[in-house]
């Protein structure tokens, strides 16, 4: 498995030890270079895009427990394609060029800056999930890439929840429809109130805040019909977007997916 041996793991486990002991303004660049060679990017850092700029603004950001979000996700990053380059052989030779990928060592770069932004765990796994999944599928397309991140951090448990709601309610229309068109805000609609009417329960009053932190995300929008003006959450029907199927599936975990 090369990089994904029991050294790996002893040095992880040091790595971390160490950054858990870390004081702020400590290397925490060298934390960063030693973390990006357990992943396989090797010394990519002279190749990614702005690497100096990004060193020196970890250099005046980092403290003990950015060092400590960054040892997690990196760990899921690192356990993840390990579980991927185990499963599926015919990934293999893409994970192993890793090293020379410009655009995934990109990519671990965007995800350093996006792991300062918070210290939930739950948040960081869907940092790494977004990576590796994006590996998986080939596609590590740094606009999109950053689109992602910045809905992985910023999105809350019940929005994620309620996307997934959407997603398993609506995936389909959007391989029968083109997404905002008539026919396609028609069908969203009319599915709606029999699979969101619990929407309107004093228990999901918050459902209207978390479709707005969807939409603004740009995962799904706001459908307008002549049904969908009484103010009722449940009544307001939501459309999955591309970018919303995209980004729910990214989320999911390697060894659930086959």
């Amino acid at each position: 498995m090369g990089q994904f041996d029991s050294r790996t793991d002893a040095a992880l486990a040091q790595l971390n030890d160490e950054a858990l002991s870390e004081t702020p303004g400590g290397e925490f660049a060298d934390i960063i270079g030693e973390l990006l060679m357990l992943v396989g990017t090797g010394g990519l850092w002279a190749v990614a895009g702005g690497s100096s700029n990004l060193l020196l603004k970890i250099r005046k950001l980092a403290g003990a427990s950015y060092a400590s979000n960054l040892v997690y996700t990196i760990t899921a990053v690192r356990d993840d394609l390990a579980d991927l380059y185990q499963r599926q052989e015919v990934l293999r030779g893409r994970i192993d060029s890793l090293r020379t990928n410009p655009g995934f060592a990109e990519a671990i770069s965007a995800l350093a800056l996006r792991a300062m932004q918070t210290p939930v765990k739950v948040r960081l796994k869907r940092l790494a999930q977004i990576v590796v999944n994006g590996v998986k599928e080939n596609d590590l397309e740094a606009e999109s890439l950053d689109d992602m991140m910045r809905a992985a951090v910023e999105l809350k448990d019940r929005d994620i929840e309620l996307l997934g709601k959407i997603y398993n309610s609506q995936v389909r229309l959007l391989g029968s429809y083109q997404a905002l068109s008539s026919e396609w805000s028609q069908q969203v609609a009319m599915s709606w109130p029999n699979d969101f009417s619990f929407l309107d329960t004093p228990d999901n009053r918050d459902a209207r805040g978390s479709l707005a932190r969807l939409q603004s995300s740009g995962l799904v929008q706001e459908v307008s019909t002549m049904m969908a003006r009484t103010g009722r959450a449940a009544n307001q029907p939501y459309g999955l977007l591309p970018d919303g199927r995209k980004f729910f599936e990214r989320l999911q975990g390697i060894g659930a997916r086959k």
